[in-house]
């Protein structure tokens, strides 16, 4: 069995004293595992770095084994970020995003959503804002996906400025003001408007609205009434390198770096 792809670096663990286990996220086949022998080594440990596009060459025997793998570089992103923390942060976060998921299982449209985040990862005037529509498409993939169409209580498509936290559609200005103390803050960029010079606030405010939905569903869904683990059959629930406490991890770090380096009072 032996299959060619490329996939983004999600993570790397030590195998023995000379090879890596590595996770990607393959533009064909989701993510995947394979074994890097001489992965340690000083020409191939810098291509086996978070975020890296490579392009990897899997065999094993049987379809279910772990496999081998061998890998060359295609985007050296990690490298191109090394003098820009806040990047780098954002970088892991995505790649924790991706490790939500579950092996083997193709997400075409995700990896072409992430390759977009990272083509655009030196310019922080615009992966922000990629980044926190990239969290809405997984949250779509793993089952939740937001609307904001229309009004979920009237249908007017005008004025939709917050987001029920129930239904996580879209609320226009006139049925949601008397409950807005209830309702999350809709940011104008993901509603059309304002696509240049999108603020640090609403790029918050963007994150702290697919944050409430990660929060609710992904990463405490058992404290939930009537909602567990299970109702997300989509989603990897490792607790060692992968899974949902990296991802809770990882993102949690980036905000408060974003927070620190981006509001305005640092500025």
């Amino acid at each position: 069995m032996e299959w060619r792809d490329d996939g983004i670096v999600l993570s790397i663990k030590a195998h023995g004293e000379t090879s890596v286990l590595i996770d990607l996220f393959t533009s064909e086949r989701g993510r995947h595992s394979g074994l890097v022998r001489g992965g340690k080594s000083r020409k191939i440990r810098p291509i086996l770095q978070v975020g890296n596009v490579v392009s990897a060459t899997w065999r094993a025997r049987l379809d279910e084994h772990l496999g081998s793998a061998t890998v060359e570089m295609v985007e050296p992103v990690a490298s191109r970020l090394f003098d820009d923390p806040l990047a780098l942060a954002g970088l892991s976060s995505l790649c924790s995003l991706l490790s939500l998921f579950p092996e083997r299982a193709p997400h075409q449209g995700l990896y072409k959503g992430a390759k977009l985040v990272l083509s655009h990862m030196e310019d922080d005037q615009i992966w922000p804002g990629l980044l926190v529509r990239f969290e809405m498409e997984v949250l779509s993939e793993l089952g939740f996906r937001l609307d904001f169409s229309e009004c979920a209580a009237t249908g007017t498509k005008e004025e939709l400025v917050y987001v029920s936290p129930k239904s996580g559609r879209a609320v226009s200005r006139g049925a949601g003001l008397p409950y807005k103390e209830k309702l999350l803050e809709l940011p104008p960029f993901l509603r059309g408007e304002k696509e240049n010079g999108v603020s640090d606030q609403d790029i918050l405010n963007g994150f702290a609205l697919t944050g409430f939905f990660f929060e609710r569903y992904i990463f405490k869904p058992d404290q939930q009434a009537g909602f567990s683990a299970g109702n997300f059959k989509n989603i990897n629930k490792g607790t060692d390198h992968f899974g949902v406490p990296r991802c809770e991890a990882a993102r949690s770090s980036f905000l408060k770096r974003y927070k620190k380096i981006r509001t305005p009072e640092n500025l």
